[in-house]
């Protein structure tokens, strides 16, 4: 099974990139878009100059309780720049949802409530909603971490969208908000470290 297919069989369809997408971000922009495979894991990551972000993260079960997932994340951390990343919000049917949760705020990864993002999937037409994590060394704004997924948002995640989707994604302007005034107050997690990772900061 090639690195591909571990994250589509895991994945649902609407927070995947196609192949074709994400194979034209390796080739076309390999100064910043980054694959990292192991035989247990598969990370698809971007890093720019001042932050990182985590497309897709993949940890197999068959690796469960050997810490490969903390340790894939102390790599980036070592960059010494914030992280950021996208996850489903807590759907307590679907206990991934819950795992990822978990295992992120382990890992120091915050919740960022001031920023909304709801997106339109080109694959469903559903509208997607989902919640922004990060980690930050130099205690970086949410605004700061707002204007990074912006830039994500344009540079990665709708790069040449009309032509390997035949449409367009919407503008980041109508997927990404910013409220500082109101913002909703970060999920409650419980801490259970018997859980693994096998799952998505992500994207799509």
């Amino acid at each position: 099974m090639n690195w591909y297919e571990k994250l589509n069989q895991y994945f649902p369809i609407e927070e995947m990139k196609s192949k074709e997408h994400m194979e034209l971000l390796l080739d076309e922009k390999s100064d910043i878009y980054h694959k990292d495979e192991g035989k247990y894991h598969v990370l698809m990551y971007v890093e720019l100059s001042d932050f990182v972000f985590i497309d897709y993260l993949f940890v197999s079960k068959d690796a469960r309780g050997q810490g490969l997932g903390h340790k894939l994340i102390e790599q980036l951390k070592a960059k010494g720049k914030p992280i950021i990343l996208e996850v489903e919000p807590v759907d307590y049917e679907d206990t991934d949802t819950e795992k990822r949760l978990r295992f992120y705020t382990r890992e120091g990864f915050e919740h960022a409530s001031s920023i909304g993002y709801r997106r339109r999937s080109l694959a469903t037409n559903e509208v997607n909603e989902m919640e922004i994590l990060y980690w930050s060394p130099t205690k970086e704004s949410e605004e700061t971490i707002y204007e990074n997924m912006k830039k994500t948002y344009n540079e990665i995640h709708t790069y040449k969208d009309n032509e390997l989707y035949g449409k367009s994604y919407q503008p980041a302007s109508e997927v990404l908000t910013l409220d500082t005034e109101n913002s909703v107050p970060k999920p409650e997690v419980v801490d259970d470290k018997s859980t693994d990772v096998s799952g998505k900061p992500a994207s799509e």
